[in-house]
């Protein structure tokens, strides 16, 4: 018999095509409001984005307010996405909240009981793993571990350091951010993903904690006629994809 937790639904991958075909990064967007219950569906939709460990290490900042939205597109240097978009998304990767959201992973396990491998890998393992210790220390000693004992074996060779927690927390952070715009879409939405912003403005702006790392700014809403700028074009799919 399946599970419900291993049961399928049907999915149409022509649907699924034309979603990811037709969404494109949007310059300029019709006034047009998000509805709160699409919305939070596709916020929802986001963070079922797979991520390290299930440690959820993101945040998202929606931004309605015309007065605050309208500083927002300030500091994102006038885009006219920014300018133009009902709401403002600004979505940020948490290398720090990785000690609690173990504690939170095991206090919220949704089946009867606990798996003792689980117990173990958010009591002992994650603490070992993500941890870096004052100044680095322990990060600097685990990488020294690495490299010896990656002589004899593979092993795993991070983060060991606090760089490196922020590679690995916006590498989950970002596949939430596509889930995110891909939801949109399907909703018939659309978004446009910004790196052009200037942090400090935007953190302070949005009073997000001083560790938070603010991967994108999302403009979303309504496609203006004029949205799109150019034809989409992609690189040879040959020079960018290795089979071997």
């Amino acid at each position: 018999m399946t599970s419900k937790a291993s049961a399928l639904p049907d999915i149409d991958v022509e649907e699924f095509r034309k979603v990811v075909r037709s969404r494109r990064s949007i310059r300029r967007f019709k006034p047009d409001p998000i509805p709160r219950d699409v919305l939070s569906e596709c916020l929802e939709l986001a963070t079922l984005a797979p991520n390290s460990s299930n440690l959820q290490p993101w945040e998202f900042f929606v931004v309605e307010s015309a007065d605050l939205k309208a500083k927002l597109a300030t500091a994102c240097l006038g885009q006219n996405a920014a300018k133009t978009a009902p709401v403002l998304i600004a979505i940020v990767a948490r290398p720090d909240t990785w000690r609690k959201h173990a504690r939170q992973a095991l206090d919220e396990w949704p089946e009867a009981s606990l798996p003792p491998i689980v117990d173990k890998y958010y009591r002992t393992v994650a603490p070992i793993h993500y941890n870096q210790g004052p100044l680095g220390v322990f990060g600097l000693t685990k990488k020294a571990a690495g490299m010896a004992l990656g002589m004899l074996r593979p092993i795993p060779r991070g983060p060991s350091s606090t760089s490196d927690m922020k590679v690995w927390a916006t590498k989950s952070t970002a596949l939430a951010a596509q889930n995110l715009m891909l939801a949109l879409r399907a909703h018939g939405y659309d978004s446009c993903p910004m790196e052009g912003f200037d942090e400090c403005r935007v953190k302070s702006l949005l009073k997000i904690h001083r560790k938070g790392l603010v991967t994108m700014v999302l403009a979303a809403g309504k496609r203006a006629d004029n949205g799109v700028y150019n034809r989409q074009y992609r690189f040879d799919h040959d020079q960018l994809v290795h089979y071997l």
